[in-house]
Parts: C-alpha cells; sequence; structure tokens
C-alpha cells in the first residue's frame, strides 16, 4: 500500500511548514501529494507551487470543487499543471455541498450525478484533443446559446496539445450512486471517511460502476486512495480527544442539516444516534458537549492512532479492505518523520 501526503486547505493563514513537508515526503518514499480548496485557499496554485521543488512524486488535487471552474477551464489547469509537471498530475474532482456550491459559488446544487458526469465527459474531450469540443448537456452546453447569448460562439480545441490524453481523473465521492458513478467513468475514488469493516459494502457500489456498459476501468487498474490520519503515539487516548472537536465539527456542523454528507457516511456505519445528538448540539452551540458525544469507536473506525506495532497492524487491515493509497497529513517535517517507518515498510 502506498502513501500520499494530504495537505488539505489553508486556514486563516497558509501552511509555514508545508514546502519543506512537501520535500521530505518525496525524499522518504511518498507516492503523492495533494492538495484541496473549500472557500479560501485553492487547490492547484499551491500544488504548482510546491510541487515544483519535486522530481517524482504524482501532484493531485483532493479535491477540486466542479462549481468552482468551468469544465474546460479545469482541463486546461489540469494540461498545464500535467506539463509543468512532466505528466505527474492527479485531477480529482468533487461536487462539494449545497452550502459552498450555492452560497460560495452562486450556482444551483441539483442533480450533482448528472452534472459529475457531464463536466467529466467535457474535461476527457480536452485532454483527447480529437475534435472541437461540444456538449448539448443540461449543466455545461458548448457553445453557449441560451439567455443573453450572443450566437457567436463556437467549438474550439485547446491550442496547447495536452501531453496525456489519458490524464488520470479521479473522484471525491461518499454516497452509493456517487461511487458506482466513480467507477463507472474515473480512474481513482478519492473516499473520505472510509472504514475497512464496511469494505464489502464499498465493492458493492464499485462493481455496479464497473459492470456498467462503457465503464472505463475494472477493479484491477482503478486505485482508490482513502483519506486517513495515522498518528503513531504512545498517548492514543490524548490524540483521540484531540480529534474530536474535529468531528463533531463535521459531523455536526458541516454543510445543511438536512443534507449533510458527512453525516450520511457515519449513518450508514451505524452511528445513527449519535449523529442525531452531535448535530442537535453542535448547531446549538454546545460545541464541546458535541465532541464529548462523539465515541471512541467512531473515530478508530476512520483513523490509524497507537503505537508502531498496533499501527503496523491496522495498516495491513486497510490494505487487505482494498484501499492502494493512504492519504495521510503531516503539519511539520517531524511529524511526517513519525511515518517514515511506515511508507519504506
Amino acid at each position: 500500500m502506498r502513501f500520499g501526503l494530504q495537505l488539505g486547505y489553508w486556514g486563516a493563514s497558509p501552511p509555514v511548514n508545508a514546502a519543506q513537508v512537501v520535500t521530505a515526503a518525496e525524499e522518504v518514499g511518498f507516492d503523492a501529494v495533494f492538495t484541496a480548496e473549500s472557500w479560501g485557499s485553492d487547490a492547484f496554485t499551491p500544488l504548482a507551487w510546491w510541487g515544483a521543488a519535486t522530481q517524482r512524486v504524482r501532484l493531485g488535487t483532493s479535491v477540486v470543487q466542479m462549481s468552482a471552474r468551468t469544465p474546460t477551464a479545469t482541463a486546461m489547469a489540469a494540461l498545464t499543471m500535467d506539463h509543468l509537471s512532466g505528466g505527474r498530475h492527479i485531477l480529482g474532482l468533487g461536487v462539494s455541498g449545497p452550502q459552498v456550491v450555492e452560497g460560495w459559488y452562486g450556482q444551483p446544487f441539483a442533480k450533482p450525478l448528472a452534472r459529475t458526469r457531464e463536466y467529466v465527459g467535457i474535461v476527457r474531450q480536452v485532454l483527447a484533443r480529437e475534435a472541437k469540443v461540444t456538449s448539448d448537456g443540461a449543466h455545461y452546453p458548448l457553445p453557449y446559446n441560451g439567455p443573453g447569448a450572443t450566437g457567436l460562439g463556437k467549438p474550439l480545441k485547446p491550442i496547447t496539445h495536452p501531453l496525456r490524453a489519458d490524464l488520470p481523473i479521479w473522484l471525491g465521492a461518499e454516497g452509493p450512486k456517487n461511487v458506482a458513478l466513480t467507477a463507472e467513468i474515473a480512474d481513482g475514488w478519492l473516499a473520505i471517511y472510509y472504514t475497512p469493516r464496511l469494505a464489502g459494502m464499498y465493492d458493492e457500489w464499485l462493481e455496479e460502476g464497473f459492470a456498467r456498459p462503457g465503464a472505463r476501468r475494472s477493479r484491477e487498474d482503478f486505485e482508490i486512495a482513502a483519506s486517513c490520519q495515522v498518528v503513531v503515539t504512545d498517548d492514543a487516548r490524548a490524540e483521540i480527544d484531540r480529534i474530536k472537536p474535529v468531528m463533531a465539527l463535521y459531523i455536526g456542523g458541516m454543510g445543511a442539516e438536512e443534507l449533510n454528507f458527512h453525516a450520511q457516511v457515519y449513518r450508514r456505519m451505524g452511528y445513527g444516534n449519535e449523529v442525531d445528538e452531535i448535530t442537535r448540539l453542535f448547531r446549538s452551540g454546545r460545541k464541546q458537549e458535541a465532541a464529548a458525544v462523539v465515541p471512541d469507536e467512531l473515530i478508530l473506525d476512520t483513523m490509524i492512532v497507537g503505537d508502531e506495532t498496533q499501527v503496523r497492524s491496522q495498516l495491513q487491515v486497510w490494505e487487505k479492505a482494498g484501499v492502494d493509497m493512504l492519504l495521510v497529513s503531516a503539519r511539520d517535517t517531524e511529524q511526517l518523520a513519525r511515518l517514515v517507518p511506515l511508507v519504506q515498510g
């Protein structure tokens, strides 16, 4: 099983040690480095800036929000990144959620599956550069001929020849329909809040997609990259307690109360009652109480924490469940150093 470094998105200010962490990750054997975006820093700029100092690691987005850019704009950024990195780019895409899509980007969130299929199809047209790019889809029509159109738009091909027509596209997906779509049209799955004990359920979702007519991949040439906090420590109790407020935020406060995809993931794991209570407390402003309700088991379902022997044992569990790459975080080179023996086997 390979390791990827997940840099995530920025908080109130840029991380101070990211450049050193990226360089160190490549030196010790990480397979890839990923950046993300929410409603602050973007994903492509840090990836290019820090990635410029690397030679080997793959450079991916986990994820680029589709509503932030038109499909052709995303394809332009991806083909540019692929050229600059010598063919090392992975384009990770995700639909985000209605609060961000409608509140930040001013776009409708409706029909995310149809939008994803159409979006990916246009990106692949650009990368293939076999013909002028057109789309008669409902969400991203090309050329545009809707309200306000001049009628002067015409189909175009990218001026720059893409380095790789088959540049890998991975999708961030959480629900059964989205995961099945990912298996059908993408090259990899960016799994968030993955738990090995539900591997059989995930396999059913994936197999549905692989079995569809025209599916792009099979399980043999498809990559599953799961985000997972991996912490080597002799004080597991302290680490579990540290992560609980973060989980309370994502479960109880991230997204609309009636449509929180992260909460839905934990309901599928069997934590429905806990999700209800965490949500009730968090949204009433009782955030510390919400964190206290988060069970240890919920944390340990989706992260690995313990001494080196315990962590190695759990890594085998994740690998047997079908995970090809773990996306792990490291705030500084000291934290990264604790992961080196695991990365190097």
